[in-house]
């Protein structure tokens, strides 16, 4: 394991409303672009660049420092271990790896992955920007490139397509299906959607019992009846969910047959759009792992694990704990954040579809919401004795 490097390689991150932040290379040191992005979460470093609804955003890490506990072989969240962030912009790269479990430092693994950070950065000023302005397109520009007039360079962050309207899932999704087997005795057999699915959700299913079949997004209804499901699963996700029209007509399906669902992140707003709702792109979204969310079906107030930038829009005249009638029977909006009054969470009132826009199976984050796992095991239990 190597301390970081000690040559500085000027780079600057470029805004697309020609907003530049100097700082200097780290890891792989090309060009890179996505939607600049942050989060606020303090720990978990490793578990946000490997989540798949990462996909082609830089993200901004509000902690001061970052990199000081190293990279281990346990905490990625992709299925094949791969970085999804497409660059890392922060404060203070630590010089030293201080951690009982790390393998190797964080600037190897991305120098090994092919991925472009850059430090140095005043990220409280960039923080605050984003807030204010909103999420947007940027680049990272490193050496000679970083030196280029600013005016070429945002016309390179600019010429990038827009992830208002992008359909991401066949780039993060599974091939091909694979089986995540039950821990002990199998109880269920579950069908998740692998729209970005994160390594600890099907981790949480074995741990109660229940066989995970993963299939590709888009995976036709009929194509998964072969697997006689007790539960279907539509996970996190990178793009924008309007254009997810074949997952909206398998959710209906997966509804109409009277088979239990649950929906985490894409998963809601894919359940949300199945009940006739409709989604929006956020200002700067909802990323780290303290964020406040209100069950208005319990009255309990849960603090959660979020990364989403699109959202549910909740039906005029329809508040927090609010019904509102779909073709499947009343739904209720049950959870709402309590940051911003933004939709967190639907479901049908019979309580066979149900979904939350923040993470249950953390990673990273607290542990609040993860009896949600538990409700669909119950639901599958009632459903299989009817």
């Amino acid at each position: 394991m190597t301390d970081m490097t000690q040559e500085r390689i000027p780079a600057v991150l470029v805004l697309a409303d020609g907003t530049t932040f100097p700082g200097f290379a780290f890891g792989a040191q090309d060009t890179v672009y996505g939607e600049a992005v942050f989060t606020t979460a303090m720990t978990g470093y490793q578990e946000t660049m490997t989540d798949p609804s990462y996909h082609r955003q830089i993200v901004v890490a509000t902690a001061p420092q970052i990199g000081n506990t190293g990279w281990n072989d346990e905490d990625n969240e992709s299925h094949d271990n791969r970085i999804w962030v497409a660059g890392l912009v922060i404060r203070d790269l630590a010089k030293r790896v201080s951690n009982w479990r790390a393998k190797r430092s964080l600037e190897e693994e991305m120098r090994a992955q092919g991925v472009t950070g850059i430090y140095g950065v005043d990220t409280r000023s960039l923080v605050r920007h984003l807030r204010n302005y909103g999420s947007i397109a940027a680049g990272i520009f490193t050496g000679e490139e970083a030196r280029e007039d600013v005016e070429q360079l945002v016309a390179k962050v600019k010429d990038q397509p827009s992830m208002e309207g992008a359909d991401l899932a066949a780039d993060v999704s599974t091939d091909t299906p694979y089986v995540v087997e039950a821990v002990g005795e199998k109880r269920f057999t579950v069908v998740a959607y692998d729209m970005g699915i994160k390594s600890a959700t099907p981790g949480h299913f074995a741990k109660r019992g229940i066989e995970t079949v993963v299939v590709p997004a888009n995976t036709p209804f009929a194509e998964i009846e072969q697997y006689h499901p007790d539960g279907v699963f539509v996970s996190n996700g990178p793009g924008d969910p309007a254009t997810a029209d074949a997952m909206v007509a398998v959710v209906r399906d997966v509804i109409a047959a009277s088979i239990p669902f649950f929906g985490i992140c894409f998963g809601n707003q894919i359940l949300g759009r199945a009940l006739g709702l409709e989604t929006y792109k956020m200002k700067f979204g909802h990323r780290g792992v303290n964020v406040p969310v209100k069950n208005h079906v319990t009255g309990r107030i849960d603090i959660t694990s979020q990364n989403h930038g699109f959202a549910l829009q909740a039906p005029e005249g329809v508040g927090p704990g609010g019904t509102f009638n779909t073709e499947f029977g009343p739904a209720v909006l049950t959870h709402t954040c309590l940051n911003d009054g933004v939709v967190e969470g639907v479901a049908l009132e019979s309580g066979m579809a149900y979904s939350v826009q923040y993470h249950p199976e953390s990673a990273a984050g607290p542990h609040d919401a993860n009896p949600l796992f538990d409700q669909f095991t119950d639901i599958m239990q009632q459903y299989r004795a009817q």
